[in-house]
């Protein structure tokens, strides 16, 4: 016989939280929040695992407290080793979104079918995590009359590392922590992605490269570019040599280079400059390219 159809509390933690980080990532905003990164890690370490021995051992004489965990932990990681190994069979690949949306999808059937077993079993027989007798023990152990001056000194130590604990916590989630500053700097090729350089030029022959600069320097940066060929510097763009960026932006520009010299593996250097220092190079990238005579 069916019992009390209430949704377990247990199941019903596991599920909040799953569509809490599901909320946190998918929300821009939130993306980047250190909440997200606290949520996440029982998501990927502890949550599918605790779902799926749910779903085995519906009863709660079937494993000790202890067991569950020690089990949820390593099925857990055995579960989401295994759902990376088909998503790298997939166009999807093995990335955060495909993989976090894959995990959550069987969390919440494993949930889903964790809660009909226990509703097939009689009510003295069904697992279920006594969080309010957990809470009130807690609770008592903390607030309780103390037997001595020793245990009301204690716990008036652990009510003030909690608090400090707490404090912390709010502070780290909601002051943000500034990145180290950095400037992202890179060349793409003639469609657009890191491949298919043009490397092999006739003489006179022009390329086409997408040069990109992504300014993460917490302040608004004024660059200055240089292309070189076997150490001789070649014409740049009005809009390439002079470059003001603000922060948190990218400027993806196309730099349509003209080889002047004939040779083979001649290296052509992409220079960056900020602007504290114009002699030596911010950034530099290179590329090796081939200029023959035309047959």
């Amino acid at each position: 016989m069916a019992g009390n159809q209430k949704f377990p509390s247990d199941l019903l933690l596991v599920a909040g939280l799953v569509i809490l980080m599901d909320i946190f990532v998918l929300i821009p905003v939130l993306s980047g929040s250190l909440i997200r990164t606290a949520i996440g890690l029982p998501l990927i370490l502890f949550l599918p695992g605790y779902a799926l021995i749910a779903m085995l051992f519906p009863e709660k004489n079937g494993l000790e407290g202890m067991e569950r965990i020690a089990l949820s932990v390593a099925m857990s990681v055995s579960v989401v080793s295994l759902i990376g190994f088909a998503l790298s069979y997939t166009s999807w690949g093995i990335k955060e979104m495909p993989l976090i949306t894959s995990v959550s999808i069987f969390t919440l059937i494993m949930l889903a079918t964790a809660y009909v077993r226990r509703n097939y079993l009689p009510a003295d027989r069904k697992f279920e995590v006594p969080f309010r007798a957990l809470a009130h023990t807690l609770l008592s152990g903390i607030m309780g009359e103390p037997e001595s001056k020793t245990e009301k000194n204690l716990r008036m130590i652990l009510a003030l590392s909690f608090l400090i604990l707490m404090v912390t916590g709010v502070y780290v989630i909601l002051v943000p922590q500034d990145k180290e500053p950095y400037t992202e700097f890179y060349i793409l090729g003639p469609n657009g992605t890191a491949n298919n350089y043009k490397t092999d030029y006739i003489q006179g022959e022009s390329g086409t490269y997408f040069i990109g600069i992504t300014n993460n320097e917490h302040r608004t940066m004024d660059y200055t570019m240089e292309v070189r060929l076997k150490n001789q510097s070649l014409p740049l763009p009005e809009n390439l040599q002079h470059i003001k960026i603000a922060n948190n932006k990218t400027l993806v520009e196309p730099l349509e280079v003209t080889p002047s010299v004939e040779g083979k593996n001649m290296k052509l250097e992409f220079l960056l400059f900020n602007e504290t220092e114009k002699n030596i190079p911010y950034k530099d990238l290179r590329l090796w390219i081939n200029v023959g005579e035309e047959v």
